[in-house]
């Protein structure tokens, strides 16, 4: 349960709203927010009373890149307002592969730990996929280890043979800002099931693993990259367009059909 409540605060503390389109009323992700965090805190306070302790948040931080640092007092900051035990290791930008497994490993170790998150992106002398398969699963905020990642592509049929509805807080560990976007289309009203989804980007981080969230959720999933050919004519096909490349004002007004949903991640 801590480690869901990690996936859900930090994936609100990473996803942005923007438009709909026709009345263009505007997805109140803050507002979104709060309401959930509202609900958090008295859960931490239960696993307090209960168990003697708060869940715990170790966050590791490699070197001094401004941008991570902001990240990580950012995840901070969400972390107490809730009620949890938060922990930060900061190492140096030279600091040995061999030194920060070690790091990982002792976390994974400490009972106190319930979730842990490797700031990513890591110095160049890192071998990323490997401190990524250190974490324990059980303990993979992010969702990036193969075993939750796997978990999420075959949790979608393994649901539907039982006669359950797939619900991503309750499948492994979620990617978290994948969940965000999920998230905020469900408070804002918007039916998955049935509904056309359109996701620009197919990373790792967000583009795969929201498109299989959507695909379990019975939406109809077209994931398109720079290889897609006529683009703007797919985005119009959308009811709900997501969009993770990366790049500010890719998509223009004119590629999104009236009434449709947008995330832009």
């Amino acid at each position: 349960m801590a480690t869901s409540l990690f996936r859900i605060s930090r994936a609100l503390c990473t996803t942005n709203s923007v438009a709909r389109r026709a009345i263009a009323t505007k997805i109140d992700g803050k507002q979104i927010a709060k309401d959930l965090t509202d609900g958090i805190r008295p859960v931490s306070d239960a696993i307090f009373e209960k168990h003697g302790r708060r869940p715990g948040l170790a966050v590791v931080l490699v070197g001094d890149r401004p941008d991570s640092a902001t990240y990580v007092n950012m995840k901070k900051k969400m972390a107490n307002s809730i009620g949890f035990n938060s922990v930060e290791r900061v190492l140096p930008e030279d600091v040995s592969q061999a030194d920060l497994l070690e790091c990982v490993q002792k976390l994974n170790e400490d009972d106190g730990i319930d979730g842990i998150l490797v700031q990513l992106p890591l110095p160049d002398h890192m071998d990323q996929q490997e401190i990524l398969l250190a974490i324990s699963p059980d303990k993979d905020v992010d969702g990036f280890h193969p075993y939750n990642m796997g978990a999420l592509v075959r949790s979608g049929e393994e649901l539907r043979q039982q006669g359950k509805p797939f619900d991503v807080r309750s499948t492994g560990n979620a990617p978290c800002t994948p969940l965000g976007c999920i998230e905020l289309i469900d408070q804002a009203g918007y039916p998955l099931e049935g509904s056309h989804v359109v996701v620009l980007g197919r990373s790792n981080i967000v583009g795969l693993p929201v498109a299989m969230m959507a695909l379990h959720r019975n939406a109809t999933v077209t994931c398109c990259h720079s290889r897609t050919k006529d683009l703007p004519d797919v985005v119009r096909s959308a009811d709900i367009l997501i969009a993770a490349l990366g790049q500010p004002e890719f998509v223009k007004g004119d590629w999104i059909k009236p009434g449709a949903c947008v995330i832009d991640v």
